[in-house]
């Protein structure tokens, strides 16, 4: 049986009896809480585990989280002397604290290049499974703002997720989407799943998503020409339902993002109407690897009404306590995850462009 295992200041601490680690493509960062009681007096007398040490985690040889411890709460009465420890990933440094790049602006810079910049100060390296990404052609920063919040919009832009590797690198990403023929690790009724609640829902779904543009003349004081754009139905609503949205400021000259948003729109709320939160049996699959965020994998469940599905892995909680070892699944639609079109200057797009130019047209 696998266990937790925290590397820190040259020592590897095992042992520990309440085990909680969370992982997730929409958690920035990851993030332990482990605890254990002392078998025999003066057992901790050797631990040097301090806050804000550097620690690794590892569930058996995997690296799950690299970070840093946030808490050390040791407890004492008169039956028992225990500790408990938390931390996150490396970049929680991403979220807590200012950036610290030396400017107010960045030009023509694609979410890659700009998360390296923001990123390398604190220590923390970049990846990308999606390549770098559109620049966009100025950004502003402000004093006191997170690297994170600079990042996120950009790379929203792009169609990005920004979550946390093993390793406490930042990781630029999309949701895995499925392939065809492709086996999947099985989380399913009577194999290895403990409990399932499985969430159908029609909350915020609408039936049509209509995409509007307010065209204004100057002269007049009404629009000119059709101000439907798009048209998107979700056949899964039973009744009519409309929801608008409206063009903004800034969109392209034929409504590229207004478009691409009403697409989103339904896509998203018809992959977030269908959630399952599974407590399945080991913290690795039937290959015997651990459970990751953003991979797919075959849920059947019958009980509950699922047939047969492949859906993806949004959040993986690891667990141990006076219960058992425990995997705890958050699973949709990889739909669910597909990412906002946002429109980042929301004014004429000739301006921002001057701007990126120095001023020059």
């Amino acid at each position: 049986m696998d266990d937790l295992t925290l590397v820190t200041n040259g020592q590897r601490i095992s042992g520990w009896t309440s085990i909680t680690v969370v992982r997730g493509i929409e958690r920035f960062p990851s993030g332990f809480n482990i605890s254990m009681t002392e078998r025999f007096p003066g057992e901790f007398g050797k631990l040097l585990l301090y806050p804000g040490d550097p620690v690794q985690v590892l569930l058996g040889t995997d690296v799950v989280v690299t970070g840093y411890v946030d808490d050390f709460t040791p407890t004492l009465n008169a039956s028992t002397h225990s500790i408990a420890v938390s931390g996150r990933g490396k970049c929680q440094d991403l979220v807590d604290c200012s950036h610290f790049y030396q400017g107010c602006q960045m030009t023509n810079i694609t979410p890659l290049a700009m998360a390296i910049k923001l990123a390398t100060p604190y220590g923390i390296d970049v990846t990308s499974d999606v390549g770098a990404g559109a620049a966009v052609p100025v950004w502003q920063l402000q004093w006191g703002e997170t690297p994170y919040n600079i990042l996120e919009p950009v790379a929203r832009n792009s169609q990005m997720l920004v979550y946390e590797n093993p390793d406490g690198s930042l990781r630029l990403s999309q949701a895995m989407r499925q392939a065809a023929g492709q086996r999947y690790p099985v989380v399913a009724e009577g194999v290895n799943i403990e409990s399932i609640t499985m969430r159908w829902s029609m909350a915020q779904r609408f039936s049509q998503y209509i995409g509007r543009s307010l065209p204004m003349d100057t002269m007049s004081d009404a629009g000119t020409g059709p101000d439907v754009i798009a048209i998107v139905t979700d056949p899964g609503v039973p009744r009519l339902r409309v929801r608008s949205i409206i063009a903004e400021t800034g969109d392209t000259t034929d409504y590229q993002i207004t478009k691409a948003r009403t697409n989103w729109e339904a896509a998203r709320r018809a992959g977030r109407s269908l959630q399952a939160t599974v407590t399945v049996d080991s913290w690795r699959d039937d290959a015997g690897n651990l459970w990751q965020p953003n991979t797919i994998v075959t849920l059947t469940a019958p009980t509950v009404h699922v047939p047969r599905v492949n859906w993806l892995v949004s959040d993986v909680t690891y667990r141990r306590d006076a219960t058992g070892t425990h995997a705890d699944l958050v699973l949709m639609p990889p739909e669910a995850f597909s990412v906002q079109p946002v429109n980042l200057f929301p004014t004429q797009r000739d301006v921002v462009a001057g701007v990126a130019n120095g001023g020059k047209p």
